[in-house]
């Protein structure tokens, strides 16, 4: 008898002749993050087990974050004897409270009972063993599973991860990160459908300060555990916010400047191979995020744009932050270059053919040249 983990997929499922590579990708991801903790880790029959690690709730914990995993039991695998399993159901079930059902699963048909009758005898030996227990098979408090494989498999708790597809398995992406609520629960959407995340941050000193540029690190550390690291691309972005400020109409100001975001996301994502960009933008939001704003920032990048926020409420947006351990970082009160010369009256529906006009007093190839000349690099 010994402690393991049951570890259940969900939308892989689904991948019918793939489904192997999606499995094949899950395990490995699954061995990175328990990558030091000496746990094996194995497939079988339609589910991954985990065992023999000295922390085996740590373990839990760890692969509960690991995109693709649906949900983890803790369990104990035993020999498939009917009588040490009916002791150890209703030892598993000493000290539970209120209303409960026993779920059995037979995949080993020559065990002597089928599903249905191990069910029943279980559930009769947990009421002898817990009388103050009571059985409902509609909406029980608690579910005892049994599962009957090369072993015996029991548990009675199922902890939640995060669900999704397992990392790599639909390419690479560049987020726009900004020191906000929005783009880190941008990017945690986009990677919990199995893309690979790097991300580009652009600083303005010294307006913007070095704690505005440790809490964006932070944030890239917060979401990066679930890619096991991310890299972030820091750009320079003063000389254009000044040259934009100095030359431009002041109410269009904020649509140019996310113009020169998308023209040099666009390129480190090529020079990186990503193959799309991702934004925090949701419609309206603010000045820079009505329909007519979108369309003058989107026509400066020729990949994809993912903006999986952008018919979401502020509180939803607000709502994953606090799940995912981002929101309390994003409300420090320090400054992103997005706030910087911030115009009074932003245009909110600016014509295309007046922005372009606009561009035309800047030197554009050579301020997006210098600020991808000066691009820092770092690894979280």
């Amino acid at each position: 008898m010994r402690e393991v983990l049951l570890v259940r997929f969900g939308e892989v499922h689904l991948k019918g002749l793939n489904r192997p590579y999606f499995l094949k990708m899950l395990v490995e991801d699954i061995k990175k993050v328990l990558s030091g903790m000496n746990a094996k880790v194995w497939l079988s029959e339609g589910r991954i087990y985990v065992a023999d690690a000295p922390d085996m709730s740590e373990c839990a914990r760890r692969v509960s974050r690991v995109f693709g995993v649906y949900s983890v039991s803790p369990a104990v695998e035993m020999e498939k004897e009917l009588e040490p399993i009916l002791a150890k159901a209703a030892e598993m079930m000493t000290g539970v409270t209120g209303s409960f059902k026993v779920i059995c699963r037979r995949s080993d048909k020559h065990f002597p009972l089928n599903s249905q009758q191990l069910a029943v005898l279980a559930g009769e030996r947990i009421l002898e063993k817990n009388p103050s227990l009571t059985v409902d098979v509609h909406k029980p408090q608690t579910e005892m599973w049994i599962e009957i494989r090369d072993h015996a498999y029991l548990c009675n708790r199922e902890l939640m991860a995060v669900g999704g597809l397992p990392m790599g398995t639909a390419g690479k992406a560049l987020l726009l990160l900004s020191g906000g609520i929005d783009s880190p629960v941008a990017g945690y959407q986009i990677m919990r459908r199995g893309v690979n995340c790097q991300a580009i941050h652009f600083a303005s000193p010294p307006y913007t300060s070095q704690r505005a540029k440790e809490k964006v690190l932070s944030l890239a550390r917060i979401i990066g555990e679930y890619e096991y690291g991310m890299r972030v691309h820091i750009v320079p972005f003063t000389d254009i916010q000044m040259a934009i400020h100095e030359k431009c109409e002041e109410g269009l100001g904020t649509v140019i400047m996310r113009r020169f975001m998308m023209r040099i996301a666009n390129e480190v994502a090529k020079q990186q191979g990503c193959q799309a960009v991702i934004t925090g933008e949701s419609i309206g939001q603010v000045a820079s995020q009505t329909m007519e704003a979108l369309m003058c920032t989107e026509q400066m990048t020729d990949l994809p744009v993912f903006r999986p926020l952008i018919g979401m409420d502020k509180l939803d947006i607000i709502h994953i932050a606090e799940k995912i351990g981002t929101y309390e970082t994003s409300i420090l009160p320090y400054e992103d270059c997005c706030t910087v010369f911030t115009p009074r009256h932003p245009v909110t529906k600016p014509r295309l053919d007046r922005v372009e006009k606009e561009e035309e007093k800047l030197d554009i190839d050579a301020l997006v040249r210098a600020a991808l000349d000066g691009i820092e690099t770092v690894l979280v």
